[in-house]
């Protein structure tokens, strides 16, 4: 089995191993590592307060990188997979990260207001005290993820699967939650 062969099974079991469960297909990740910025995109890539505004990281494998306070505002992480990736108070801001794999990635504290997460696998995420206002998370997986005192104002959540998530203190105020599966797994009207 060939390198990017390896590669693309790889990303097809630790999307069955997260929230796989959902109809969304696993994500095509790209094979790297690449230089965007000066920095170094490949799994475990440490790219503390990294400044990837705008960037380009379509497909990029960040499986369990360290974007500890990185600046992505704006940036393209679709179909990127950033399984056990640490974005602590990272800046998130307009960011597309549509059919993303984040499960159990941690953004504690991080700010993702107006981010695009539609159909993005946050399977035990941790989103505590994350800034998620205004974001679009239409049908994203979100079960068994941490959203201890999060912002969701104005946060589209439509048809997203919250069933088991944490939302105690969030702030759900203008939230469109139609269609949601909700923490105990009755089905918002």
């Amino acid at each position: 089995m060939g390198t990017r062969s390896l590669l693309a099974f790889s990303a097809v079991l630790i999307l069955a191993s997260c929230g796989g469960g959902s109809s969304q297909s696993a994500p095509e990740t790209t094979v790297g590592p690449w230089v965007v910025n000066g920095y170094t995109i490949a799994p475990g890539a440490y790219l503390y307060r990294a400044n990837l505004t705008g960037a380009d990281l379509t497909g990029a494998d960040l499986t369990g990188a360290d974007l500890t306070g990185a600046d992505l505002q704006g940036a393209d992480l679709s179909n990127a997979n950033l399984t056990n990736a640490i974005l602590t108070y990272a800046i998130l801001s307009g960011a597309n990260v549509g059919r993303a794999n984040l499960c159990r990635a941690n953004f504690r504290g991080a700010n993702l207001q107006g981010s695009f997460l539609v159909l993005a696998d946050l399977f035990g995420a941790n989103l505590t005290g994350a800034d998620l206002s205004g974001a679009d998370l239409r049908g994203a997986d979100l079960r068994n993820a941490n959203l201890f005192g999060a912002n969701l104002t104005d946060a589209d959540l439509r048809k997203a699967n919250l069933h088991g998530t944490n939302l105690i203190d969030a702030d759900l105020r203008g939230a469109d939650l139609r269609g949601a599966k909700m923490p105990n797994g009755t089905i918002h009207p």
